[in-house]
């Protein structure tokens, strides 16, 4: 400090220092001054350019494609006067979001000298997200502001003058909405913004967002994460275990390094032992935890937790279904809830990323989140409620099932149908032809439900759904499945003891059998239908297991036993009333007398045949008996009215859909222009028969190639 020192009467005689002061900076000591006093000091250094970003985990493996697609996204936006870049790289919980964008940033740190900013914005913390002005004052600081305001939109206005001649990269991780971003977004075009989320943020597309949405590891790349994170003397000789376990880890980075940590963990266990563990989807999640790591379970439960209870609710229920996928009117079904409301959560799962939209009106779940949600529900939702929800799925596929069946099929006799919950929704088709592509799209679905139904002894569920998709089978002639089918059929029919169920059952699975050239096995189920229908004095039933045996033996070469049964169920249908068994009876009558080079016979045969279905209003029928019928006048030498029947005919199944008839039909047309000599036509014909028998019978594209 200074004082002034006083002589005896009290006059200032001169400045003096003393004591223990201590000065800092400039410093005058003077009784006087005189003029101004100047004094310069030199600026302080300016704060070194932020490198915040995140170090990069030593075992980043691949996502060479998704490197070059940021690049992409860069050099678009990048030294524009008009944009300023903003990049938001969205995906579900553990897929690497964080790690890629990391990486990714530091590989272009020369572009942006100024520096690079990180800060995490706790989107999904127990405790809430970052607030924009708690991420403001600290960006402000680390650029060197010395007083930060306090009011967030001072901060966000103090923000963009210290940005607007800056070329800085700024990271913000683990975003929550749209709204946390915008006060961030620097005031220059120089800079650049990438925002990682397990929301895709849409809201940002209105500040000129560029989106990029994370993809999970190939095998490949999920294999070499692995290994470098267990160590290859650690997996060395168990290659197939370790291929297994990284399958089950489903592609997802986090799941896959958690793996590889308990494994290394774990130095006397085989990677087979965890592969085991991981297996079954009850304790998948649980085998997946690691002691002071993030875990898939506590990322998930994070994504879970910030759901509304409506669409929490959808994610549950969603979770329990067997099926690969999903579209609207599952999840109106599953919650009870109309098609809008099932619309507008679907949105919301698919905005969270835990829900994949993979098409108009599909989504699917990553296997691991699919683990999750069926967790949840199993934990939350009591056992009659999960019945229930499983429930009213499988009766919609039913009902549905059966709205398309009598559409395709008006005239097929249909068993009756019993709804635990009647569905209310709308059917999703209007003619014969999108309901056969309904049933065609959802034909993995209806096995699952088939195979859910059994699972929960819901036995009439079973063999009735069998029963409504007839029309797939008969149309699409997917034998595989057909002939899957109907063995759970029967066996649920059996096991429901509805008798008729069981010979309807018999018959159409023998004619699937028949078709895929079976012919034993076929002959075998034929035969069993006969008997029950003689037991239970079923004329109907006799006469379809009759005619069923006369075309096994028409395809075993056998024509006289096929004439001989073919004529017993004319007779049995004759004399039961049943005119439609009748004319289809004809039709193998006629395929006989073709076989037998008798095309005259033939003609008689499919003129009442076709006739006949007219007469029933069969439309479908009646173009094969057409079909057949103009093939038999070709062999008669008349392949101008041949051929014009036969093209009337496939007009009708190209309208329907019939695929499998339009290739048997354009087949007869490549025969009868080869006959004719124009071989070329013909070629051209059997070609377009073998591409459709390629999709619906291999074994006729077998036999025409």
């Amino acid at each position: 400090m200074s004082a002034a020192r006083e002589d005896g009467q009290g006059r200032e005689t001169g400045n003096v220092i003393g004591g223990s002061a201590r000065f800092y900076g400039p410093t005058v000591q003077a009784r006087d001054v005189h003029g101004g006093i100047h004094v310069q000091t030199a600026p302080p250094p300016p704060p070194p350019a932020p490198r915040q970003l995140l170090p990069t985990p030593a075992h980043f493996t691949d996502r060479v494609d998704e490197l070059a697609a940021l690049d992409r996204l860069l050099a678009r936006n990048v030294d524009t006067d008009s944009r300023k870049p903003l990049i938001v790289v969205n995906g579900p919980a553990g897929i690497g979001k964080t790690t890629l964008v990391s990486r990714w940033l530091r590989k272009h740190e020369s572009v942006f000298p100024d520096g690079q900013l990180y800060a995490d914005l706790r989107g999904h913390a127990a405790d809430g997200p970052a607030g924009p002005g708690e991420i403001l004052g600290r960006f402000l600081r680390a650029l060197g502001a010395g007083v930060v305001p306090t009011d967030l939109a001072e901060q966000a206005s103090l923000w963009r003058s210290a940005t607007a001649d800056l070329r800085v990269a700024v990271m913000l991780d683990n975003a929550f909405t749209a709204a946390q971003i915008r006060p961030l977004l620097p005031g220059g075009p120089g800079g650049l913004v990438v925002v990682t989320s397990r929301n895709r943020l849409t809201g940002l597309r209105l500040d000129g967002a560029e989106f990029h949405r994370l993809q999970t590891l190939d095998p490949a790349a999920g294999l070499e994460l692995f290994i470098r994170g267990a160590g290859k003397d650690r997996v060395s000789g168990e290659l197939p275990a370790v291929r297994q376990v990284v399958n089950l880890c489903a592609g997802l980075p986090l799941a896959v390094c958690l793996a590889s940590a308990r494994l290394a963990a774990r130095p006397k266990q085989p990677v087979a032992a965890l592969a085991d563990a991981l297996a079954p989807d009850v304790g998948r999640l649980a085998a997946l935890e690691v002691e002071g790591e993030a875990t898939v379970r506590k990322a998930l439960d994070a994504s879970y937790a910030v759901l509304s209870p409506e669409a929490a609710r959808v994610y549950r229920a969603l979770g329990l279904l067997p099926l690969p996928d999903f579209d609207s009117r599952a999840a109106a079904a599953a919650c009870a809830e109309s098609l809008a409301w099932a619309e507008r959560r679907l949105d919301e799962l698919v905005e969270a990323n835990v829900l994949e939209d993979i098409g108009p009106d599909v989504y699917r779940f990553h296997d691991l989140v699919r683990v999750h949600a069926r967790d949840r529900a199993t934990t939350t939702d009591t056992e009659a409620d999960r019945e229930r929800i499983l429930r009213r799925v499988a009766d919609c596929y039913l009902w549905t099932t059966t709205e398309a069946q009598r559409l395709i099929t008006p005239i097929q006799l249909t068993l009756p149908r019993a709804y635990e919950h009647l569905p209310t929704l709308p059917a999703p088709f209007a003619d014969d032809r999108g309901a056969l592509g309904w049933l065609d799209d959802r034909r993995t679905h209806l096995m699952a439900v088939l195979h859910l139904a059994v699972e929960r002894g819901w036995h009439a569920t079973a063999w009735q759904l069998v029963d409504a998709m007839w029309p797939l089978f008969l149309r699409l002639r997917h034998y595989d499945l057909w002939i899957e089918a109907h063995r759970i059929g029967l066996e649920a029919a059996r096991s429901h003891g509805h008798r008729e169920a069981e010979r309807q059952m018999l018959n159409s699975g023998a004619i699937g059998l028949s078709a895929a050239h079976r012919i034993d096995d076929a002959i075998e189920w034929y035969s069993a239908s006969l008997h029950a229908a003689r037991d239970a004095g079923d004329a109907r039933d006799e006469g379809q297991a009759l005619l069923g045996l006369g075309g096994c033996h028409h395809e075993a070469g056998s024509f006289a036993e096929a004439v001989s049964h073919l004529n017993r169920a004319v007779a049995t249908w004759e004399e039961c009333g049943y005119p439609r068994g009748v004319a289809l009876a004809r039709i193998l009558l006629g395929e006989v007398a073709l076989a037998e080079n008798d095309p005259e016979g033939a003609v008689a045969c499919f003129s009442q045949a076709r006739d006949g279905l007219l007469a029933v209003a069969d439309p479908h029928d009646a173009a094969r008996a057409l079909a057949f019928l103009g093939r038999a006048h070709a062999r008669t030498g008349d392949h101008a009215m041949g051929t014009a029947q036969m093209e009337e005919a496939l007009a009708v199944f190209t309208a329907s859909g019939a695929l499998h008839w339009q290739a048997r039909t354009l087949e007869m047309l490549g025969d009868t222009a080869h006959e004719r000599g124009e071989d070329t036509t013909a070629e051209e014909l059997h070609t377009r028969a073998l591409a459709l028998y390629e999709t619906t019978s291999p074994v006729d594209a077998r036999r025409l190639r």
